[in-house]
């Protein structure tokens, strides 16, 4: 599946490219796209493909194509707070985009079938949190994952808000994934060749509606070939925050609002950032005209003296060059301001290094 958009340059271009071809609509799901880079997740040596609009599979690891990820997050209708079970949670890298949306009062569950893929996801989970530049921009909903098939969820498992199986779902186990509903929630799932989304109206009510053609692999039926052996999936926990834990998310926020603050006076003041780069100016240029005769080639030029602003023109590169600075030509780094203020605190640094989750940067 893929192909929808043209490849990008990097994960901005890209998202670039969903946006226009109207995949991604919302606000919330372009801020999270752009917040993980999308070659992150890959090999290091299909690094190269990460931006094309094309599944990706290499063994059991195997990432969507953007375009039925932006689907999908668009169809979810994510909110801060709400409960998510990812029902082949691969990567990670869904997972990790939902947790920037559902903040630190979410809950976040994957199920993986394979363990070395699991294993791959929270190695990747963890580079994100120690370096992604966007992680401070959030508060995050980690994501949990565990191991085994979805079809085999202990039935003593909550229910959830936001429900996404990323195999195709047969049709006799439709009714297995509408369980995993809380009342209201929604789940969105290949059904039957199509990219459905389901929506919980009530104990017995359904709405069904079909988003897009799809191709998925089908769902893995659980294997039985050793009798008595039970192989339930535990979800993990309904974890309760620690006092210590709330105070760091109480600490970050509060920081963020005087960071946001502090921007809103100092554009007040008429210290606005001006822009790093100056745009060309269009200028008209003078038209050459040639004209075939038989075998003969007579060329001209056609001008008008009101068009011709070559003078002009050289004159005023001239000025921008005189006036253009370093900064002009290269742009800043990007500058972590909760990072700033933190390390700037009169705190402990063991207690400076909490608040910041212990990142590298």
């Amino acid at each position: 599946m893929g192909g929808a958009v043209s490849a990008g340059e990097d994960n901005d271009e890209l998202i670039d490219n969903l946006k226009e071809a109207q995949y991604i609509r919302t606000e919330l799901v372009e801020q999270a796209f752009r917040a993980v880079d999308r070659a992150d997740y890959y090999l290091e040596e299909f690094k190269e493909n990460a931006y094309k609009d094309l599944a990706w599979k290499h063994g059991n690891i195997h990432l969507s194509a953007p375009c039925i990820y932006s689907e999908v997050m668009e169809a979810l209708d994510l909110q801060p707070g709400l409960s998510f079970l990812n029902l082949g949670s691969g990567t990670g890298y869904l997972s990790s985009m939902v947790g920037l949306i559902l903040g630190p009062f979410g809950v976040n569950h994957g199920v993986e079938l394979h363990s070395d893929v699991t294993e791959y996801a929270k190695q990747k989970l963890d580079f994100f949190i120690r370096t992604s530049e966007s992680f401070d921009k959030f508060d995050f909903c980690e994501p949990s994952f565990v191991t085994g098939n979805c079809l085999e969820i202990s039935p003593d498992r909550s229910q959830y808000d936001r429900v996404y199986c990323g195999a195709g779902v047969q049709k006799e186990h439709e009714d297995y994934m509408k369980g995993l509903l809380k009342v209201g929630g929604i789940l969105v799932m290949p059904l039957e060749e199509k990219l459905t989304k389901i929506t919980r109206t009530g104990p017995s009510a359904w709405e069904t509606k079909k988003i897009l053609a799809v191709s998925f692999a089908p769902l893995i039926q659980p294997c039985h070939s050793e009798p008595g052996k039970s192989r339930l999936v535990q979800l993990p926990p309904l974890a309760v925050r620690s006092l210590q834990d709330l105070a760091r998310i109480a600490i970050r926020g509060t920081i963020k609002k005087v960071i946001h603050q502090e921007t809103v006076n100092k554009a007040g003041n008429g210290l606005k950032n001006t822009p790093k780069f100056k745009r060309r100016r269009v200028r008209r240029r003078r038209m050459e005209t040639i004209v075939f005769l038989d075998k003969e080639v007579f060329a001209s030029r056609v001008s008008n003296p009101s068009d011709d602003t070559s003078c002009e023109d050289l004159e005023e590169d001239r000025r921008e060059e005189e006036v253009k600075t370093p900064s002009e030509t290269k742009p800043d780094p990007p500058v972590n301001f909760l990072r700033e203020k933190v390390l700037s605190l009169p705190l402990p640094d063991p207690l400076k290094y909490y608040l910041l989750y212990y990142r590298e940067k």
